[in-house]
């Protein structure tokens, strides 16, 4: 390659990248997933495009694929709290594999019956689009403020699923090309390949997150090297995992996971790099996978491509939610809904669909054309729906003031102390408070303020007045306490309509509620508190937001710790 071919591929690369951060902003305005719009970008610049570049190498996109997943899932790991993955481990992981058997096989069998192929080639089908997509989920579902439980769901089963979908599509390949032989696989081979993926990836991950913990936090090294290090870090265990025959992408998932969920060495600058190369990964894996899409190969398959993507968005994916959650039920039947139509397809289906291909079967164009267009349908059908699909299933709620912005405070190695900084408006609180009659949370300390260009020095008689920017030092702990502080004034927004005109502790004990409220309660529930008693009514894993209709009045989770329920908002049953 000489001297003009590498600057023409520079110049292409910044301008497509440059480009669809820009048209980015139009996600938002007209409604399509962001997802789609780095999608058209590179179908836009692709050879039956405006920028008639020619791309075929499916083993390019295969690498550049796999990596950005790698990297998408290695920061949406680091993102998830245990606490989180607790409340939703059981049921994520029921999804992970029973609803992808589910999945594949019942769309597998319309899709052979619809594109008059085999059996096995149908199954192979479904099983290249039956998976969930992490850079789909995560980048779709974003800053939305749903319920935890939903939420941590929908991201852990998106981040776990891959490696029964890989089981899968291997398996039916391997068939596909031994079924003239006389000794194809047996399904105890499927078993053992099914267990040393899921084994492998899960021993690797948290192996390679505690190892890369400790180097991080024992090396000595310019501020910049640490992000570097953790990134090539989690890409070993990634590598190393595939190497050995267990799956990458659950054992990346986990190290992010766990490096997370420890004190960590540079964390905030170590995130901050990492939600840069995570958008990177999403533009160019898009990008990439736009490039070799021919769009005159799809028009053959969309009437039966569409009639499958609406099979499995409506009927498969629904049947397999239900069937794999049958036995969890603190799930609402909303929630149920909701999870199934999240079920979102994005670059897995494609880079699984590139595995026929790089093995020479019989139709393996058409595999991909087809999961390319099923993909396609998801992000337009249900990714622009989310907003009204988060309304219906009445899923979401109140958000939590953030600060404008935050840093990490490299007070020593693991330090996790950050400065938080609020603008303050006229409607906060606070305002015309003077700073010593402010709760702070324990362990929390006003920094600096800022009145226009000036430095204060405050002192406890300081009183706040409006667009005064304050810095406070404190913990990521601190941000709910933080942000009810310098939350808006009391009106009638979406804290009174979701939680209800009444706060109450959550120690508060029933028996001291009946006098005030008028309840009649069983005898056996008056010597429990209002926490005991919902936690136990909601199936013993509530979440924020979880609600109970009992005796006339709805009964909403509104704050909770590490021991449980706090605090419980109360309203009239409409």
């Amino acid at each position: 390659m000489d001297f003009v071919s590498i600057n023409s591929l520079f110049l292409i690369g910044a301008l497509l990248v440059g480009f669809s951060v820009l048209v980015s902003a139009l996600s938002s305005r007209l409604g399509i997933p962001i997802l789609v719009i780095f999608l058209g970008v590179g179908i836009l610049a692709g050879e039956e495009g405006l920028g008639g570049i020619l791309f075929n190498d499916y083993s390019l996109a295969f690498f550049a694929s796999n990596l950005a997943l790698a990297i998408i899932l290695f920061d949406g790991g680091m993102r998830t709290r245990v606490a989180t993955f607790k409340v939703a481990l059981g049921p994520a992981l029921s999804l992970a594999t029973i609803g992808v058997v589910i999945t594949a096989a019942l769309t597998g069998v319309v899709a052979a019956w619809l594109f008059e192929l085999s059996l096995l080639q149908g199954l192979l089908i479904g099983a290249i689009v039956g998976s969930t997509d992490a850079a789909a989920v995560f980048s779709l579902l974003g800053s939305r403020h749903i319920n935890e439980r939903v939420r941590a769901t929908l991201e852990i089963e998106s981040g776990s699923n891959d490696p029964m979908a890989i089981f899968l599509t291997v398996a039916l390949i391997g068939m596909l090309a031994q079924v003239q032989q006389a000794d194809p696989p047996t399904a105890i081979d499927f078993a053992l390949q099914l267990v040393q993926q899921f084994g492998l990836g899960i021993v690797f991950g948290l192996a390679g997150g505690w190892a890369l913990l400790r180097i991080v936090n024992y090396s000595t090294l310019a501020n910049g090297l640490y992000p570097l290090l953790a990134v090539s870090g989690g890409l070993l265990v990634f590598s190393i995992t595939n190497y050995s025959g267990g799956s990458g992408f659950l054992a990346i998932y986990l190290c992010g996971l766990f490096l997370g969920n420890r004190p960590l060495r540079s964390r905030v600058s170590i995130l901050s790099v990492l939600d840069g190369l995570a958008w990177l990964s999403q533009i160019g894996m898009f990008l990439v996978l736009g490039l070799l899409l021919t769009p005159s190969e799809l028009l053959p398959v969309a009437l039966p491509g569409l009639l499958l993507a609406l099979w499995m968005i409506l009927v498969a994916r629904p049947l397999a939610v239900m069937l794999s959650l049958m036995m969890f039920s603190r799930f609402k039947m909303r929630e149920r809904w909701y999870i199934s139509w999240l079920g979102l397809r994005g670059a897995v289906p494609i880079i699984l669909a590139v595995y026929p291909v790089m093995a020479g079967l019989p139709d393996a164009q058409l595999y991909f054309n087809l999961a390319f267009f099923v993909v396609l349908v998801s992000l337009v059908v249900q990714g622009s729906s989310i907003p009204l699909a988060t309304r219906l299933a009445k899923v979401q709620i109140p958000a939590q003031p953030q600060p404008i912005s935050r840093a990490g405070l490299e007070i020593h190695p693991t330090s996790e102390w950050e400065l938080f900084v609020y603008r303050l408006g006229s409607e906060k609180w606070c305002i015309g408070k003077e700073l010593r009659g402010l709760r702070m949370p324990e362990g929390t300390r006003i920094a600096a303020l800022f009145r226009g260009h000036e430095l204060l020095h405050p002192t406890g008689s300081t009183r706040l007045l409006a667009d005064d920017i304050l810095c406070i030092v404190g913990h990521e702990h601190d941000l709910p306490a933080l942000g009810k502080l310098f939350s808006q004034a009391p009106t009638r927004g979406m804290d009174d309509w979701f939680f209800g005109d009444f706060i109450l502790d959550a120690a508060a004990r029933i028996a001291d509620l009946v006098p005030v409220y008028g309840l009649h309660p069983d005898p056996s529930a008056l010597d429990q508190t209002i926490g005991e008693f919902l936690q136990r009514r909601m199936g013993g894993k509530p979440v924020l937001g979880d609600q109970l209709e009992w005796q006339g009045f709805v009964w909403t989770v509104a704050a909770m710790d590490e021991r449980g329920i706090k605090r419980v908002g109360m309203k009239l049953a409409s």
